[in-house]
């Protein structure tokens, strides 16, 4: 009966730790603690494994290079989250480029142009709109490059995916205004089309349903993710004879625009009305008032995004089943958010403030 050759998983088994760190010890041990190179240095000896000296050369001619891909650079949402992708990719010997997506229909190509030429080695995508089958293609086009999708779930891809918890926290924001006392209360919608938006919307409609209170449609009010929408929200809030004493917006920068607008008319945040935003942008607890929001654990996301795409590129056998990692998001209440005072007094119903 012919013996099986040991392999990477054989050695990760014995030594009880993953295969990816079975990869580091062997490639960068100085990477690794002493303890765990000990245990590798056992496994290795015991099951007689040896390194593929073939597939070791045609890795070391790799670009030592992620490519990061995200829908709109301009967004500060993702400077923290590329921070951290970027420290731990140069911890690890790797760079980092990044690309753009806000070009529309040259999505596809342009990713191309990146992964067909060998500039990257990897695709860590922050976009949860592009095609899957385009995006399954496009890997193996490029020699099953792998591809690890974080902050916005690509449903049914099989790629790897580290992700926040949008429906639970877009939940126990709208639960934190209903607590206060609030039972008028809108939504400020992110894009249509948007993952991330349609979960935070379903979060919203769960903590309604939860209290008995009912999702009227025309307080839900169109967003883009960005101030201008916030800005036109305003405009439609203004525009209204019954209005919501409360808003949960689908992020700050939405949040922000649709507050700025409101004072400008004379309607203050949160005595005519309270706000909570979703991410914890480094303006939200500097604005006036501070922000009420939705913290995510975004330098998190994109540590462990990075770790995930590298631990791939330096054993392509752990590919096996698609790794899901959600992380929790957290309420920080600040001065944007207050009890609605008893009685039924209503100071956003239209009156000498909307003038």
């Amino acid at each position: 009966m012919e013996r099986k050759t040991p392999t990477i998983q054989d050695v990760a088994r014995f030594a009880n730790v993953s295969t990816a760190t079975v990869s580091r010890a062997l490639s960068s041990p100085e990477k690794v603690s002493e303890g765990t190179r000990a245990r590798v240095s056992e496994a290795v000896r015991v099951t007689g494994y040896t390194l593929n000296q073939a597939g070791r050369s045609l890795r070391q001619r790799s670009a030592k290079t992620i490519l990061v891909a995200l829908p709109d650079i301009r967004n500060p949402f993702f400077s923290s989250i590329l921070d951290a992708i970027e420290r731990e990719a140069a911890a690890r010997g790797y760079g980092v480029l990044v690309l753009n997506l806000y070009f529309g229909h040259e999505t596809i190509r342009r990713l191309q142009d990146f992964l067909l030429s060998n500039r990257a080695d990897g695709l860590l995508l922050l976009d949860g709109s592009v095609d899957t089958h385009l995006l399954q293609t496009l890997a193996s086009q490029a020699g099953a490059i792998p591809i690890v999708v974080a902050c916005e779930e690509i449903p049914n891809s099989g790629f790897h995916t580290v992700l926040t918890d949008n429906v639970d926290a877009a939940e126990r924001a709208t639960q934190h205004l209903i607590d206060l006392g609030h039972r008028r209360i809108g939504h400020l919608l992110g894009p249509e089309h948007n993952v991330v938006s349609r979960e935070r919307l379903a979060g919203f409609g769960k903590a309604l349903a939860s209290s008995g209170l009912v999702m009227a449609p025309e307080w839900n009010f169109r967003g883009n993710f960005d101030m201008e929408s916030g800005f036109a929200a305003a405009a439609r809030f203004l525009s209204m004879t019954e209005r919501p004493t409360a808003i949960f917006a689908a992020n700050d920068e939405s949040a922000i625009g649709f507050l700025s607008a409101l004072r400008q008319h004379g309607i203050i945040c949160p005595q005519d009305i309270s706000v909570v935003g979703f991410d914890d942008l480094g303006v939200a607890p500097h604005y006036v008032p501070p922000l009420t929001t939705m913290r995510q654990p975004r330098e998190a996301l994109g540590r462990m995004a990075a770790e995930a795409l590298i631990d791939l590129l330096e054993d392509p056998d752990a590919l096996g089943m698609p790794l899901r990692i959600v992380l929790r998001s957290e309420l920080v209440v600040r001065e944007s958010t207050a009890r609605i005072a008893r009685g039924g007094t209503d100071r956003t119903r239209t009156d000498s403030h909307s003038s």
